[in-house]
């Protein structure tokens, strides 16, 4: 996709947002299925994934850490956004490679020390990008992405967040 194939495709969306802002208010949803033992199977595409506990707290390693999969949902958000970003400064990218990190430790998660809070206390997230765009140019693709990937702005500032039995 070039940027004038982007443009096409976002312009109507974008004027009618303009036009009827309740019509970009989009609710996203994820399912997950109690499993065996200590699981849940998510629907993630067209893939189920299990998920399970993390070896470091007690887990075998066979089945997804939700944890990991935070993580990954940050590299695929800022990936895609990244990739929509410099096609929209019609910057060519050659390739690329996003990792993140996140430090977690386990005694919050697990209880053996109160003090410690449960999740991570840090994430970095590392892009490399294979283009011959000029210092200034990557500057700015780095800085719209961070600004408009949504799963970093979320991590970064918050949301609400509510638990409802049903």
């Amino acid at each position: 996709m070039d940027r004038d194939q982007l443009r096409a495709l976002q312009a109507p969306l974008k004027q009618r947002y303009r036009d009827e802002p309740e019509a970009a208010l989009v609710c996203l949803q994820a399912e997950g299925r109690l499993g065996e033992g200590v699981s849940c199977s998510v629907e993630a595409g067209r893939a189920l994934i299990q998920a399970g506990l993390h070896p470091a707290s007690g887990g075998t390693g066979s089945l997804a850490c939700s944890g990991d999969m935070l993580l990954q949902a940050l590299v695929a958000c800022a990936g895609v956004t990244l990739t929509a970003v410099a096609t929209s400064l019609g910057i060519t990218l050659r390739g690329g490679h996003l990792t993140a990190e996140g430090d977690l430790d386990f005694r919050g998660t697990l209880a053996v020390a109160r003090d410690v809070p449960v999740g991570f206390s840090q994430i970095r997230l590392f892009i490399t990008v294979e283009s011959d765009a000029s210092l200034p140019e990557r500057q700015k693709l780095l800085e719209l992405t961070e600004r408009y990937c949504v799963v970093y702005q979320i991590l970064r500032k918050g949301a609400e967040l509510a638990v409802a039995y049903r």
